[in-house]
């Protein structure tokens, strides 16, 4: 079988990659606005959510899920008219395996419906939020209005979890695209583009790190200036963020190195004595920095974090190996078709390597944070693991096809000498500028021959000569990449290794996303301990309503509808609806229906036709509640063949 090279330049490769991943960070944005990224969950409150009490507390307390931080103002007690009923010291009181924090209130509070507001970050560095209502003596009005939207949304979550892909992108970028030169093709050392690649990995990953600090306190609810930078490096996820840049600055060093004094070497004695220092330092700075994301994320929290924390580093470094290394064969495919052979089928085992190990370690990382089979498909995160996980068989399918084509290639050159240095001569920068000249040194202008001493003839104006020598560069570099794509093996494994990068800088970012959702293990149990506390908080007693209506009708077009549900909780009840005119007596209307809504779990309206007992009297003896939660109840009332209204109410079913 004869196989062709694709028909697009490398500039246009490497633009399509940067598309994508710009579109892809774009869409990880959207989805990280759209979704919480709770950690830990509220269990608890004293006073209840939808409490009435009989009088006024002393305190507030909340309890949680799991270990969180909160700063001043963290917890806040709002009178009906929005005066403060706190006394703004948090307490803290914590015992053992209980996570409680709360507020004491001023003696002499009002009577009405109080909010309490309150903000946190969870042990592993995400924030959360929430806000409930009690009442006290009876439910009133309030000129508090609820936050609608979460801690960790709108522009600054956009802009946060775009600048955590890029620094997950440039990580692996930095430690993939050195680990390739080292391991694999110690001779791409000395080639421009792949220490481009590297470099960039590199300054995207410091970037990203000091977006990430400046951005931290405006994620997490704190107002933007230096007094909230002070307090974010307190923080663990600040000393961590903090350790990232100490250690870029080793890994500067690093790279200076690799590219600089390791070229130079000659010897080769030194070269393979340097060459095992800079493999033993790259492998502890690389460590070091993917240490800073499993000290400070979800293997720092939940279950078994001491297993925990250093799988998830072995998970990051074989990541970065497997992806990384794509990026650096993809460039060295591209701009430098002299690479060997045997630096290809090198590769191949290295990301063999890596994806057994990402295959153990993902395996108990999926244990570790789904924990059972309804929550890998009853929840985000289970759902965006499974994504995760077809992601990468379909990226396994790929490679498997890009071994094959390793496999026919062969072991020498493709080109010759001269012709390898013109391309790399006259080869155009990433940047894609189209001056082919700049890439090598020259003269004060930049300008540049094919390689050699450009000799300009008497009587030939200087920028004339330049233009030739870029001429003949160009002429040199069509021949050379013609012979590249000559050999079929070459350009099979180019279109493969293309692919593959395509489908990992998806599979980068659904990995971005799933650090930011919340766990299927820890959302199971928090909906459990919820759903529990939710039965609590309603008392053990009838429901009581009464609404008034008016269907605008000139003739008993106002009344009272009294409906009662007994036992008022989840599944069978006794409901009664008793309908009064304007006039306090019982008035017949020709048709009334009742319907409960769910609209939390999408359940309903769940349709209840009464039966007429006596005049303004119905009732239903089998009203089904299949479970707990916030209603919607829907009353219709019809007075004449035209006049008719419907009442909604919301209440709270144990």
């Amino acid at each position: 079988m004869t196989a062709t090279a694709p028909r697009f330049g490398t500039a246009h490769a490497l633009r399509l990659l940067l598309v994508t991943a710009l579109a892809t960070a774009a869409l990880l944005g959207t989805v990280l606005s759209g979704t919480a990224s709770a950690h830990a969950a509220l269990t608890g409150s004293d006073p209840k959510d939808g409490a009435v009490l009989d009088s006024a507390p002393t305190g507030v307390t909340l309890t949680f899920s799991e270990q969180v931080a909160m700063g001043e103002d963290a917890i806040r007690v709002l009178e009906p008219s929005g005066k403060r009923a706190d006394t703004g010291e948090l307490r803290d009181l914590c015992a053992g395996a209980v996570v409680k924090y709360g507020v004491d209130l001023h003696a002499g509070l009002p009577k009405g419906t109080y909010t309490v507001a309150w903000r946190a970050v969870s042990a592993d560095s995400h924030p959360i939020s929430g806000a409930f209502t009690f009442s006290v003596g009876a439910p009133s009005r309030t000129v508090v209005a609820l936050p609608k939207e979460e801690t960790g949304g709108g522009p600054v979550g956009v802009l946060y979890g775009i600048a955590r892909y890029l620094s997950y992108a440039g990580y692996v970028l930095l430690a993939g695209g050195a680990a390739f030169v080292l391991a694999c093709w110690p001779r791409g050392a000395a080639v421009r583009p792949l220490q481009r690649l590297v470099v960039r990995g590199w300054v995207l990953l410091t970037a990203a790190t000091l977006a990430l600090l400046l951005l931290r306190a405006p994620y997490t609810g704190a107002a933007f200036g230096l007094d909230s930078l002070g307090a974010v490096l307190e923080t663990k996820t600040g000393a961590a963020l903090v350790s990232r840049l100490l250690l870029l600055g080793a890994a500067a060093l690093f790279v200076a190195v690799l590219f600089g004094a390791y070229t130079r070497r000659e010897d080769e004695g030194e070269k393979k004595d340097l060459t095992f220092g800079l493999a033993i330092g790259g492998t502890v700075v690389a460590a070091g920095i993917a240490a800073t994301w499993a000290l400070s994320e979800h293997a720092s929290a939940g279950l078994q974090p001491g297993l925990a924390m250093p799988v998830d580093i072995l998970h990051l470094l074989a990541m970065a190996a497997w992806l990384g290394g794509l990026a650096a064969l993809l460039v060295a495919l591209r701009k430098e078709p002299s690479i060997e052979g045997t630096a290809v089928r090198r590769f191949s085992r290295v990301a063999f390597g890596s994806v057994v190990v990402l295959a153990v370690t993902g395996v108990y990382q999926s244990w570790r944070q789904v924990g059972s089979w309804s929550a890998l498909t009853g929840t985000a995160y289970g759902r965006l693991l499974l994504l995760k996980l077809a992601l990468v068989a379909v990226l396994v399918g790929v490679a498997w096809i890009s071994r094959r084509w390793t496999a026919r290639l062969a072991e020498t050159a493709t080109v010759a000498d001269g012709d390898a240095s013109a391309e790399e001569a006259g080869d155009a920068d990433l940047d894609g500028d189209g001056d082919a000249s700049a890439e090598e040194p020259g003269d004060a202008d930049g300008d540049v021959g094919a390689g050699e001493p450009v000799t300009v003839p008497a009587g030939v104006p200087r920028e004339r000569a330049a233009q030739l020598a870029r001429q003949r560069a160009a002429l040199a570099t069509a021949a050379a990449r013609r012979a590249r794509d000559a050999d079929p093996g070459r350009a099979g494994l180019r279109r493969s290794v293309l692919a593959e990068a395509g489908v990992a800088v998806v599979l980068l970012a659904v990995t971005t996303v799933l650090t930011t959702t919340e766990p299927g293990r820890t959302e199971e149990e928090a909906g459990r301990t919820q759903a529990s506390a939710a039965q609590a908080a309603v008392p053990d007693r009838p429901l009581d309503l009464t609404m008034p209506f008016d269907t605008g009708g000139a003739v008993n077009g106002k009344g009272t509808v009294r409906l009662t549900l007994d036992p008022g909780r989840s599944g069978r009840n006794a409901m009664h609806v008793f309908v009064t005119g304007a006039n306090g007596k019982p008035m017949d209307v020709p048709e009334l229906k009742v319907s409960f809504t769910l609209e939390s779990q999408q359940i309903g309206p769940l349709p209840v036709t009464p039966d007429r007992v006596t005049a303004g009297h119905w009732s239903s003896a089998r009203t089904q509640l299949p479970m707990p939660g916030d209603w919607t109840l829907q009353v219709t009332v019809r007075t004449s063949d035209i006049d008719q209204t419907t009442i909604d109410k919301n209440v709270k079913i144990g």
